[in-house]
């Protein structure tokens, strides 16, 4: 029975491996210029980190080791993963395909370009920011300060997939543009390290009380990908930021 016991309480730290490990792999296929693929393993890792901390709370499995292990897996797959996808579809738009060895053309990317290749080093750094932030405050338990790390690679993941899979031509045009990349990137930088309340989605019980906002948001997210199928993935995020702010406001007035 002990022994059982024991290698029941390995099940979370193997799920966050397995984040750890998407994550890699995302950043090998993000490399290849394969953005596609390395967003698939991102939304992978997305799951893993849901059902670590699931399975953690179920079996009553906690360890300082499993809390350390789940930030690092979630700053490779979620940090540095995102960035290398961000890096990739500079390369698109500025040679058309995200895979080319960009040292080959450096001599035809100007300053401001450059800028903007570098800009991406900005998401794992606030990402760091943000799981040291989370993992020194006590109060963020049941709810967040800031944008928690995986929404913001689900963004990033999600406008690869669009990109490779969507059809529409001006979407696809806005996704690759490099101002509209740069204004994301320090966008979302700026909400994982800002100290804005967003909610958890925790659910603990499936009572409406309590629930409310949780189950309207999945609700809303299950609507909007019967609807818009691949384009609802960003929106969803922004969905989540919008509704987060609002519930924020509405505290605040009361």
């Amino acid at each position: 029975m002990n022994l059982f016991k024991k290698l029941v309480s390995y099940i979370p730290n193997t799920i966050t491996s397995l984040n750890l490990i998407s994550g890699i792999f995302a950043i090998f296929f993000a490399i290849e210029g394969k953005i596609d693929i390395a967003a698939l393993f991102i939304l992978a890792a997305s799951v893993f980190d849901f059902l670590d901390g699931m399975s953690a709370r179920l079996l009553k499995s906690y360890s300082e080791i499993g809390a350390q292990m789940d930030s690092l897996s979630d700053l490779v797959s979620f940090g540095i993963a995102p960035s290398a996808i961000l890096f990739g579809i500079y390369r698109m738009s500025y040679f058309g395909i995200p895979g080319i060895d960009i040292t080959s053309q450096l001599t035809n990317i100007n300053f401001l370009q450059y800028i903007f290749l570098i800009s991406v080093i900005i998401v794992p750094v606030a990402g760091a920011f943000r799981l040291a932030k989370f993992n020194t405050d006590d109060s963020q338990s049941e709810s967040f300060k800031g944008l928690p790390i995986p929404a913001n690679a689900i963004f990033f993941a999600s406008l690869a997939i669009i990109l490779t899979y969507g059809k529409n031509e001006f979407i696809n045009g806005i996704i690759t543009n490099t101002y509209f990349l740069f204004v994301m990137t320090l966008l979302f930088s700026w909400l994982m390290v800002s100290n804005i309340p967003m909610f958890s989605l925790k659910i603990k019980s499936l009572k409406w009380e309590g629930n409310q906002t949780r189950i309207s948001f999945l609700v809303l997210c299950i609507v909007l990908f019967i609807i818009l199928k691949l384009y609802s993935l960003p929106l969803m995020i922004i969905s989540y930021l919008l509704i987060s702010i609002y519930n924020d406001i509405r505290q605040i007035k009361k």
